[in-house]
């Protein structure tokens, strides 16, 4: 994700999830572009959110086209995680979206999934933002990084819920930051804001629409929906949280 990019402390739209029971996520495979089915996925902290009936379909874009340099350019979506790819896990966290576009290199292993790229490949994230959004028909479109290994359905399902009346919801994490790759947003809004800027930050296109600001409660294991793997300890850290599965990229 883009550092450094978030907006001033938190505003009246900020909604905090209490800890609550915990509950399975919706199994892969309950659609034709869900990951495949793995044992080593992590159940997701329940929210009030996940107690309400989200508005409206959504479709999914997942921006999956970075450079990766502190990666030292690698390929960071096809990167092993607790056996599962980056982005096949975060794929995992949306299986009835209506439509799955991913902003990136066409790749195996994601059936359904339509794939686009921004202009030029590598412009950043507005650009690829762009991209996807011109292939989404629902009225919500959840926009996605293409690594958070933790990334849940119940995640998505509270942030869906969460959003309301207003133009959108973004997660925000432990320390109040959002995470503007990892939010809800109505269609016509996201539109609409694209249409009236020409800037390259994410904040600057998103922070004027005030989202919901979502706070998750999550366990003490270390799996958080907003660990994004920018580096190659992150990576190490991540695959730490999964000790039985021994990743090979």
């Amino acid at each position: 994700m883009p550092p450094g990019e978030h907006a001033p402390p938190r505003g009246p739209y900020e909604q905090a999830a209490p800890p609550g029971t915990y509950e399975h996520p919706v199994p892969p495979g309950q659609n034709d572009h869900a990951a495949p089915s793995s044992p080593y996925e992590q159940v997701a902290p329940s929210s009030p959110y996940q107690q309400v009936d989200p508005p409206g379909p959504y479709d999914a874009v997942v921006l999956a086209g970075g450079g990766a340099r502190r990666l030292g350019g690698g390929d960071k979506p096809g990167v092993s995680v607790g056996g599962l790819t980056l982005i096949e896990r975060v794929v995992a966290a949306v299986p009835d979206a209506v439509r799955l576009v991913v902003v990136g290199p066409e790749r195996p292993g994601l059936a359904g999934a339509e794939f686009v790229r921004e202009d030029p490949p590598g412009g950043g994230p507005v650009p690829a933002l762009r991209a996807g959004l011109a292939r989404v028909s629902s009225p919500w479109v959840a926009l996605l990084a293409a690594d958070l290994p933790f990334l849940l359905t119940g995640h998505v399902k509270a942030l869906r819920a969460a959003a309301g009346p207003r133009p959108g919801a973004v997660l925000v994490d432990d320390g109040g930051r959002e995470q503007w790759l990892t939010g809800v947003w109505r269609t016509d809004a996201l539109a609409g804001a694209l249409a009236a800027y020409d800037g390259r930050s994410l904040y600057g296109l998103l922070g004027p629409l005030e989202p919901v600001r979502l706070s998750l409660a999550v366990g003490d294991d270390g799996r958080v929906p907003w660990f994004d793997c920018d580096t190659f300890d992150d990576v190490s850290d991540a695959r730490k949280r999964f000790p039985s599965v021994t990743d090979k990229r």
